[in-house]
């Protein structure tokens, strides 16, 4: 089939006006955040239900036309990219939630559901959905399964997989399977549910979702901590976790929060500057919770590990100090950021951390380096600033070779090259620093099984 007749067809698939062939419309649904790629899709199809999306990969094996999927477009690793004239299967028209149980605590979703709408779903309900992070306004809860998402609570409340009961796919073959049948207890062989989950598309495509949902939080509290050295975000770890159940501990550099502190929507938490400060999240369901958090903080000053300190008197106070957190991806947007997103087992972090600031120094003592990132979970946010008068070709470039130094440090402490925003295209020449030849044969497999045409975002995580 020519391009003219792939699109005709289309049309008989899917509703009037659900596929856009419009330049702007191509731009816009062809790419995600890397901007690394120039989009290039044929076109855009909106499928409004599981058979829509089905008819359409059943044409696509017939037809060998290459698809790739799109939620929100908020991927940092290339995933949700068409670049060579692939066919973008968009599901900003399956946004529903289908149905809620409050017995189960579950709800059922397309998905094109946005993360910030399950969210509020679950708290007009009197309940809680934990999975949270920067993107939760415009990102989808198909998008956030196909890379595992994590965010700013897995120390409390695990990855997106963790709240995943059922899930109904689309396989590279054209079959639809309903995984789990939202079951706490099925074993029955296989959970094919994880294979889906952070498949980033290869294998299929996430319609609909049957998601968890638990108690809301009471009180949430923030604490930010000054730090004397970097090994001290372990000491203070160790030290609240003892005693407190932490819903997030988080990390930035002095660097990141000048950043912040320069657009002038945020204050500094203290006059006091330190290096590193960590963020601490907790549940004050009391006043001897609040006792127990002070005597804590007033330990880590005794030992040297805290210069100075915040802690939030109310729920306004602490969502100004989380934005020194979260504003930090949109304070340093305009330096054109190189970003990778790496974890180590949480006890390795100090090291491994100050290991790669000293390589990318030592070779690029004119880049900025910003850190940030989950530290509670081993999850670091290596962020390089290019230089104002570095062309950004030259700066790419140069960073292609600070990922052979930082991947070869993630190899050498068992790390991931990818701990939360997936492989895609970004990330696929370096997967072998992080899985074994065999693994990534064994991954081959899969895809064949699921995929035998590879029709399935093809390119992603690895080549055929």
């Amino acid at each position: 089939m020519n391009p003219e007749q792939i699109i005709a067809t289309l049309r008989t698939l899917v509703d009037d006006g659900r596929v856009l062939t419009d330049p702007a419309d191509l731009e816009a649904y062809g790419k995600d955040w890397t901007r690394q790629f120039a989009p290039r899709p044929l076109a855009i199809v909106l499928p409004k239900s599981t058979a829509q999306v089905q008819a359409v990969v059943k044409f696509a094996n017939d037809n060998q036309v290459a698809l790739v999927p799109s939620g929100g477009r908020t991927g940092l690793s290339a995933g949700a990219v068409a670049a060579n004239g692939e066919v973008v299967i968009a599901f900003d028209n399956m946004n529903r939630i289908l149905e809620f149980s409050p017995s189960d605590r579950t709800v059922h979703c397309q998905a094109g559901v946005v993360t910030a709408q399950l969210q509020a779903f679950a708290e007009e309900n009197g309940l809680y959905y934990p999975v949270d992070f920067a993107s939760a306004g415009s990102s989808q809860l198909g998008g956030n399964l196909s890379t595992n998402a994590g965010g700013i609570k897995v120390i409390r409340y695990g990855m997106s997989r963790d709240w995943v009961s059922g899930l109904t796919v689309v396989t590279g073959k054209g079959d639809v399977l309903e995984l789990n049948l939202d079951l706490e207890k099925n074993n029955t062989g296989y959970d094919l549910r994880h294979l889906f989950i952070g498949a980033e598309g290869t294998l299929g495509f996430i319609t609909e979702a049957t998601m968890k949902l638990t108690r809301q939080p009471t009180n949430l509290t923030v604490m930010v901590l000054g730090l004397a050295d970097l090994t001290n975000t372990m000491d203070v770890l160790q030290t609240f976790q003892k005693h407190i159940d932490l819903t997030a501990y988080e990390f930035f550099s002095h660097q990141a929060m000048l950043h912040v502190l320069a657009h002038g929507l945020v204050q500094a938490p203290f006059d006091t500057q330190a290096p590193y400060y960590a963020l601490l999240e907790f549940e004050a369901v009391s006043d001897q919770v609040m006792d127990e958090a002070m005597n804590l903080f007033e330990q880590c000053v005794e030992n040297g590990w805290v210069v100075d300190g915040v802690i939030s008197q109310s729920e306004t106070q602490a969502r100004n100090l989380w934005q020194l957190r979260e504003r930090i991806s949109e304070s340093i947007a305009p330096r054109t950021p190189y970003k990778n997103d790496i974890s180590v087992v949480v006890s390795k972090v100090p090291p491994f951390l100050r290991e790669i600031e000293a390589v990318v120094t030592e070779h690029y003592p004119d880049f900025e380096i910003i850190w940030f990132g989950h530290i509670g979970d081993g999850n670091l946010h290596l962020n390089i600033l290019k230089p104002e008068a570095m062309a950004k070709e030259e700066f790419f470039d140069k960073c292609q070779q600070v990922n052979t130094w930082v991947f070869d440090i993630v190899q050498r402490h068992r790390g991931s090259i990818s701990a939360e925003h997936g492989v895609g295209l970004v990330k696929k020449g370096y997967l072998q620093y992080t899985r074994s030849p065999a693994e990534i044969d064994y991954l081959r497999g899969i895809k064949q099984v699921f995929d035998p045409n590879g029709v399935m975002n093809p390119g992603k995580i690895f080549d055929l």
